[in-house]
């Protein structure tokens, strides 16, 4: 075994772990699941069948990632993140077929965050701690509220972008050049 597993933990068979990945206590991972490298998944993790989680994802205490959610690399989730897969839910009836959510590369999902099924969070994007993510995000927006509304632009690294009139801005951290068009944030 290549990947670290609390013993409270439960790994179903079918299942797949990348290395270095480490599932932490009381941890549930569904069959057909697949786990890329190096993830951390926190206390408490909810990962269901078939769900596919890519490579460097942490996933904070007491997330439940449902089937149909589709989650890439380097992606950060928060305590307490909810996510759901069905857009009219009923107790009496069975439904299987799941509503699709994406959460694109390093995007980062804020703590106690509900993502409603059927949207797509940009790369590195930015939700907020306690948002309510309703509609579609594009790459590196900053949305946060009830519902989530953008409130920004951000780097790859986190920080705030400041457009200049000719729509250039650049990162504090790394001083990566952005290019805001028609509404598109492109890495330079």
């Amino acid at each position: 075994m290549s990947y670290f597993k609390h013993s409270s933990a439960i790994i179903d068979d079918g299942a797949e772990i990348g290395s270095d990945t480490k599932v932490w206590h009381f941890s549930h991972v569904m069959t057909n699941a697949k786990i890329g490298k190096g993830c951390v998944l926190g206390q408490n993790v909810f990962i269901g069948e078939s769900v596919q989680i890519g490579n460097r994802v942490k996933i904070q205490n007491n997330v439940s990632v449902f089937s149909g959610v589709h989650i890439e690399d380097d992606v950060f989730l928060g305590p307490s993140v909810v996510f759901t897969n069905v857009n009219s839910p009923r107790s009496f009836i069975e439904q299987k077929n799941y509503t699709g959510t994406l959460i694109q590369q390093g995007a980062t999902v804020g703590a106690n965050s509900t993502i409603i099924c059927g949207n797509r969070i940009g790369q590195y994007a930015f939700i907020g701690a306690g948002a309510v993510v309703t509609k579609e995000v594009p790459a590196f927006a900053k949305f946060f509220g009830v519902p989530a509304t953008q409130r920004g632009w951000v780097s790859r690294a986190g920080c705030d972008l400041n457009f200049d009139q000719n729509g250039g801005a650049s990162c504090q951290k790394t001083n990566e050049n952005y290019k805001l068009e028609n509404g598109v944030v492109v890495l330079k």
